[in-house]
């Protein structure tokens, strides 16, 4: 699984990843021994990101300082996940497979059965009900939003206005996430403009399947 991919890029996605994340971490504290201080410090940053996002996303408090807080509360909530995921749950022998899954990390194989690489392309569905938001909900198919056998989750690519693309490759925006849906945030300035996007499924093993074609979607 690359780097890159390892938590969902758009900050709402970012939020509800870490608080399912925390939820289903709870119910596995005591059995993988995971430091019940280290827990409640990684919920107070979380709570703290929360309150910063909610702030910098209303138009009646959004100012650049906000931002600037909310950005800098979501790189600290990062590096104490990434710090508590090395030390207590990658190499812990007691979290297993399906504890991986549900807590939406990568499963890295150990067998030489390796995930296969997706031959289909996600199926989207684009809300646009919110303001400076497009949601994009995701799965195998238009009645199951579960992923294909071995899949991780969905990458989109992404342009902001602008005529359609000639190709994927002119889809410079990258977004990933896990679970449906997938949110991305957008400025005011772009609200009225075409938002260019292609998906595809990504494995466990970071191999990616083939791009959809590219759609679009109007930014409300």
């Amino acid at each position: 699984m690359s780097g890159q991919h390892f938590l969902p890029n758009s900050d709402p996605a970012f939020k509800d990843w870490v608080v399912a994340f925390l939820a289903n971490l709870l119910l596995i504290l005591t059995r993988i021994g995971f430091p019940t201080e280290l827990y409640d410090s990684l919920l107070a940053l979380s709570n703290d990101f929360a309150e910063k996002l909610r702030i910098a996303t209303d138009p009646a408090t959004r100012t650049k300082a906000a931002v600037a807080e909310k950005n800098h509360a979501r790189s600290s909530l990062t590096a104490a996940l990434r710090h508590a995921l090395q030390q207590w749950i990658n190499h812990n022998p007691a979290v297993t497979e399906a504890d991986r899954d549900n807590l939406g990390l990568p499963i890295y194989k150990t067998t030489h059965d390796p995930s296969p690489v997706a031959t289909t392309i996600p199926w989207v569905q684009v809300v646009m009900t919110v303001i400076r938001y497009l949601r994009f909900d995701f799965g195998g198919s238009e009645t199951s939003r579960a992923k294909p056998a071995g899949q991780h989750g969905m990458e989109l690519a992404g342009l902001i206005g602008g005529e359609r693309p000639a190709n994927v490759h002119a889809l410079t925006l990258s977004y990933f996430d896990t679970h449906t849906p997938l949110s991305i945030a957008f400025e005011e300035e772009d609200r009225g403009k075409t938002f260019w996007f292609a998906v595809r499924w990504e494995n466990t093993r970071g191999e990616k399947g083939p791009w959809s074609e590219i759609q679009s979607a109007i930014i409300p």
